[in-house]
């Protein structure tokens, strides 16, 4: 239903009187129920685009990127710096390498701390990893620095000082063991899984005279004995997943690494990964550490980044790739995400480091449920508030009610539903299918922690080594979001951080259609209640508002 003209003028002096700057004026909710639900599938040229569609139009539920740049844009806004706060951004990619932040200030390469703000040679942000790519979870983090304290101590042995850090401990120590158990055994599964696959394969193979044949060429060859019969079987089912089993064997190889990695570091008790940086991760104080080098020491462990990049602003029209959601943008690269969980000294510095250096809007897609000290993080995003820098932040990817589960970190939450600030945005990821399965599976949510859904199933965006791929996650709906922002600070700077951020919320999609939460066919929930907004970001709709309200 549409507000009528008394809800939305109420609406707009319900928003204003929270502002001292320009006020806002409300547009009409607009709200898609009546659709019909999206059949048939996206083509490869969709697929690469969809989060750019419009959702009345192409029944995609895309922000209305296109739209808007058709019809409502004019003219050159100004230059806005949104800072990536990352595992690290390839800046030499053909697709970024010409909308990278650059320090005018600082004289590249000359060893010296030109703009005196603490970094030296920070052309293009700053590193505070240095050659840091592995880390461990905070949770093993924590475990290890008090398991000497804590062991095998029960809660009424330990003294009511230190009694909540006792079940902090507690609690991540069971989690441990139990995950890092559960992966030992994946990770055997797969061992022998992939046995058993090489063998079919290796006699197949031999039969056929080929290794990459179809699984039609494996359905017409006879299987006569009880071991052919086998074989024919279990390759039959692994090309469910790839068109040929060396495709596969790639694919669930990867897979085998990446649970070695997890094991050796993500759950090591015994690491000391940042003692080549030389700093007190204790304390906040300590801020003489990292370098220059954004992209990190490994273009791999720089893929999450630069694809975050490239769908906030990706060079557009120029030919190649992909476009980003902004143009106007300067991406400045904070690499402060290891291949584990961040520390929140890191996260603190590189939030005061892209506010000190000008960003206006901050993209931070990553997240955890430990923290040791959040609040070094909580003062970071007040101080950002005060400077009036816009967060935006993902949701998180454990498909969970975050207002009735585990708090996750970084947050703007007192408690489920008191903000301590107005300046961070939490993004919930939509899938690219309007329907039932429209909240992506993996995505969390929440009527309070949660303010917005935007694109992030199979999102197509850059990745190191100039390529690009598909990936999926919270925290690429969260640079969909992130792009808007930007935008609309371009086209609109007189308002605040505070009023984008409610510009989005209060612009965006709506329907009450009834979808799967947290890919549980079980838990229906109404997509309206699975946010605070209850509504999908739409850039056209925000662009109408901001225009509106310009002018008023």
């Amino acid at each position: 239903m549409k507000k009528t003209v008394l809800a939305a003028l109420g609406a707009a002096m319900l928003l204003s009187s929270c502002d001292t700057t320009a006020p806002l004026i409300s547009i009409p909710a607009e709200n898609v129920d009546q659709l019909p639900l999206k059949i048939s599938e996206l083509n490869e040229s969709q697929e690469k685009s969809w989060p750019a569609k419009d959702i009345t139009a192409d029944t995609i539920p895309g922000m209305s990127v296109e739209k808007t740049y058709n019809e409502l844009i004019k003219g050159t806004g100004s230059s806005v710096i949104v800072a990536v706060i990352d595992s690290g951004v390839d800046i030499e990619h053909e697709d970024l390498d010409g909308v990278i932040w650059t320090n005018e200030d600082e004289i590249p390469g000359n060893g010296i701390d030109d703009d005196k703000n603490g970094y030296i040679d920070d052309v293009h942000g700053w590193n505070f990893l240095g050659d840091i790519v592995n880390e461990q979870l905070e949770k093993s983090r924590i475990v290890q620095k008090y398991d000497a304290q804590f062991k095998g101590k029960t809660l009424d042995q330990i003294p009511a000082s230190q009694k909540e850090l006792f079940k902090t401990y507690t609690e991540a120590k069971k989690q441990v063991e139990t995950e890092k158990e559960e992966l030992l055994q994946q990770k055997m599964q797969y061992d022998q899984i992939v046995a058993a696959v090489k063998s079919a394969h290796t006699a197949v193979s031999q039969r056929l005279g080929k290794e990459d044949y179809t699984a039609e060429e494996l359905q017409a060859l006879e299987a006569t004995t009880e071991m052919e019969q086998r074989n024919k079987a279990i390759l039959t089912q692994m090309l469910n997943y790839e068109d040929t089993i060396p495709e596969f064997l790639v694919m669930i190889n990867e897979q085998l690494e990446s649970m070695a990695q997890r094991l050796n570091h993500n759950y090591n008790l015994e690491g000391n990964y940042r003692a080549v940086l030389g700093d007190d991760p204790d304390d906040i104080k300590d801020t003489d550490y990292g370098n220059n080098n954004v992209m990190g020491p490994d273009p791999d462990a720089a893929t999450h980044g630069t694809h975050v990049a490239g769908i906030i602003a990706a060079e557009r029209n120029n030919g190649i790739g992909m476009d980003g959601v902004a143009n106007n943008v300067e991406i400045m690269v904070v690499r402060a995400v290891p291949d584990g969980d961040e520390r929140d000294k890191d996260i603190a510095l590189a939030i005061r480091y892209a506010v000190d250096n000008g960003a206006k809007v901050i993209n931070t897609s990553f997240g955890k449920y430990f923290a040791s000290n959040p609040e070094w993080v909580y003062d970071a995003i007040k101080y950002a508030a005060k400077k009036d820098v816009l967060i935006v932040n993902a949701a998180g990817n454990e498909g969970i009610d975050l207002d009735t589960g585990d708090t996750v970190y970084p947050n703007d939450q007192l408690d489920n539903e008191t903000e301590f600030a107005d300046n961070l945005i939490s993004v919930g990821a939509l899938n690219e299918t309007y329907g039932g399965k429209l909240v992506a599976s993996f995505s969390n949510y929440g009527k309070s922690n949660v303010d917005v859904f935007a694109p992030g199933v199979q999102i197509y965006s850059t990745i190191p080594g100039n390529e690009y791929e598909f990936l999926q996650g919270t925290s690429m709906a969260s640079p969909e979001v992130a792009g808007v922002a930007a935008m609309l600070r371009s086209y609109y700077p007189q308002f605040s951080a505070a009023q984008i951020k409610k510009i989005i919320m209060q612009t965006g999609v709506s329907t009450n259609i009834q979808v799967s939460a947290g890919g549980d066919p079980e838990n229906v929930k109404s997509f309206s209640q699975l946010s605070k907004s209850g509504k999908m970001v739409n850039m056209y709709n925000a662009f109408k508002m901001a225009e509106l309200s310009s002018k008023n």
